[in-house]
């Protein structure tokens, strides 16, 4: 199982093992993670599930596809980590991943 890492942003660190194939998001509405809405349950047409990959993850996740590029265009604060939490699927290679819940959604 990997491990997932989802800071808030007061700082607060939710640790969690997640299974293969959920998503970042799945996991953030499951244990309660405050600041990931995710209105849209997940169908990547709503930018309310934005995070910030560490730094160190950003390689190993991967550029957005262009619908979700597209959906982070309503995101707040976009950066060049951002993502939406729907649209990345833990696997054995993230394992580890660390990501950052913004101040606020759109």
């Amino acid at each position: 199982m990997p491990k997932l890492s989802i800071i808030a942003f007061d700082g607060t660190h939710y640790d969690f093992d997640v299974q293969n194939g959920s998503t970042v998001m799945e996991n953030a509405v499951r244990n309660s993670v405050p600041g990931i809405e995710a209105e849209c349950g997940g169908a990547c047409a709503c930018a309310t599930c934005h995070v910030y990959v560490d730094e160190v993850w950003s390689a190993a996740v991967g550029a957005p596809e262009a619908m979700e590029e597209d959906m982070l265009d309503f995101a707040y604060d976009v950066k060049p980590t951002s993502r939406l939490s729907c649209q990345i699927k833990m696997n054995d290679s993230l394992d580890g991943l660390v990501v950052h819940v913004p101040e606020r959604q759109a």
